[in-house]
């Protein structure tokens, strides 16, 4: 029987990046899941503040050379990879000069946000669409982990709802309580409005006071992970709203194979 295939798309994931239980969630999870049978392909930014040498990083040029259009203006895509420690498995880095060579990784040196967090994103979820229409690789799953990969559920059913390589995959966007949002430029809707889109189809997006990317993602899911213990109240009560499945937040003994079940119980839906 063919293996099933889960991508894993992170903003953060140990031993690269440790920002926040993110990191911690995208380093054990994908180990876990293929070591339980499934294929695995794991999607990260290439921060600046990751040790390419340490790491082993490598350029991949067969998947490099691609632009990504980003507000009207074209952005290198490099591609590179890495083998994780301990584990058969690699993980593949989006880099690009201009948005991830910074020293820092969401805010600067006294704790403001980048202006520039909103291209960023948008970068990092149209770069991490094309990567995989490169590979060739259908999944048929998609976890998504952190608010950076927040617009991968709405354009995987939008910009890129006709793609036969997205066809079959199941999208589950897990809710972390930290994100940047608040950050994000007026000009966010324009900017992420790729492929045709107009800023009125990103109004899941919008709460009329701000940008509002869980509620967003959450809306083009096909499934939603807890991945915060401390979420709102308020946030929970829109997620159930939903009527979508739902996995609450698991203690740390038991979410590996929770989650796996959960991969299960959506894939036999």
């Amino acid at each position: 029987m063919k293996k099933k295939r889960v991508l894993i798309i992170t903003q953060e994931m140990e031993p690269y990046t440790t920002i926040s239980e993110t990191s911690k969630i995208a380093r054990r999870l994908p180990q876990y899941v293929q070591e339980h049978g499934m294929e695995i392909r794991v999607l990260m930014p290439r921060f600046g503040t990751i040790n390419e040498r340490r790491h082993r990083l490598h350029e991949v040029v067969r998947l490099s050379g691609m632009n990504i259009i980003v507000d009207e203006d074209d952005y290198p895509l490099i591609i590179k990879v890495a083998s994780l420690p301990g584990t058969r498995m690699q993980v593949y880095f989006l880099d690009n000069e201009e948005f991830f060579k910074r020293k820092q990784i969401f805010t600067d040196e006294k704790g403001k946000p980048f202006a520039d967090n909103a291209d960023r994103m948008i970068f990092f979820c149209k770069g991490a669409l094309e990567t995989v229409k490169k590979f060739g690789w259908a999944p048929d799953i998609i976890h998504c982990h952190g608010w950076m990969t927040s617009l991968v559920p709405f354009y995987l059913r939008t910009a890129y709802k006709n793609e036969p390589i997205f066809q079959k995959a199941k999208v589950i966007y897990s809710v972390y309580k930290n994100n940047e949002e608040k950050s994000l430029s007026k000009r966010f809707a324009e900017k992420a409005s790729i492929n045709n889109l107009e800023p009125a189809d990103l109004k899941a997006y919008q709460n009329g006071k701000g940008v509002t990317l869980h509620q967003g993602a959450s809306q083009f899911s096909d499934a939603l992970i807890v991945g915060s213990d401390d979420l709102s109240k308020g946030v929970k009560d829109k997620l159930n709203k939903l009527k979508k499945p739902i996995l609450d937040n698991q203690d740390e003994e038991g979410y590996l194979a929770a989650y796996l079940d959960f991969y299960k119980e959506l894939l036999a839906s």
